[in-house]
This record gives C-alpha cells, sequence and structure tokens, in this order.
C-alpha cells in the first residue's frame, strides 16, 4: 500500500511540474489516458529515484559536500532528465526540455512532494 501512496503522490508532484512549466511536457490523447500516463511516470520516477539516485549521490559524496549541497539540486534535476528520457523510450509523452527545465522542475517537484506529505497522514 505505501509504493501505491508513494506512486500516486510522485505522479501528483509531476503532475504540478507539467502544469506549472512549459518545458515539461505530457502527451496524451485524452483525460483519462493522462492520468495513467502521469502514474506510470510516477512510477518510473519512483524507481529512478530508488535505484540510481542512492548510487549517484554515493559517487559524488565528495562534490556534494564541497558544495555544501548544492549538486544535490543538479542530482535531482538529472533524475527528472532522465525519468524523461526513459519515459520516451517506453512511449509515455513525458518530456523534460533542457538542464535548467529540468533544475526548475525538480525544485517544484520537492516542494509539492513536501507539501504532499504533509498534507497526508504518517504512513509509518
Amino acid at each position: 500500500m505505501s509504493l501505491l501512496v508513494r506512486v500516486v503522490v510522485n505522479a501528483l508532484a509531476l503532475a504540478v511540474a507539467t502544469w506549472l512549466l512549459d518545458g515539461i511536457t505530457l502527451t496524451a490523447a485524452t483525460d483519462g489516458r493522462r492520468v495513467v500516463s502521469m502514474l506510470v511516470v510516477g512510477l518510473v520516477f519512483g524507481v529512478v529515484n530508488a535505484v540510481v539516485r542512492p548510487v549517484v549521490r554515493l559517487l559524488s559524496l565528495p562534490f556534494i559536500l564541497l558544495t555544501l549541497g548544492l549538486l544535490l539540486l543538479v542530482i535531482n534535476a538529472l533524475m527528472l532528465l532522465l525519468t524523461g528520457w526513459l519515459s520516451g523510450r517506453l512511449g509515455i509523452g513525458f518530456h523534460v526540455d533542457g538542464f535548467w527545465t529540468a533544475v526548475v522542475g525538480s525544485v517544484i517537484v520537492t516542494v509539492a512532494t513536501w507539501v504532499i506529505d504533509l498534507v497526508l497522514p504518517d504512513r509509518s
């Protein structure tokens, strides 16, 4: 059940970023298809954050410390770009247009996830 909640939270956060930024797009024919597409993108984003992100963070730990954590913004943007690339390869229709759009999008996704986590009751 926790995995399903996490996928929905990721999908909602990505939907907020898609709504706010012109450079992050989702191409789906109907509203029902858009909801399913966002849920699949939320799942892809969750898998990327669970598998790739810890490895990248561990390998770049000295640089994260050197930049006082600012490299984490770049890592989050790269995870969003990777999600867009994987979604394109899977035929989902989610696209992130460029690095700076990904940086702003990752900030929006982080804030939206934080707000949604505040609203939802504690899942532990």
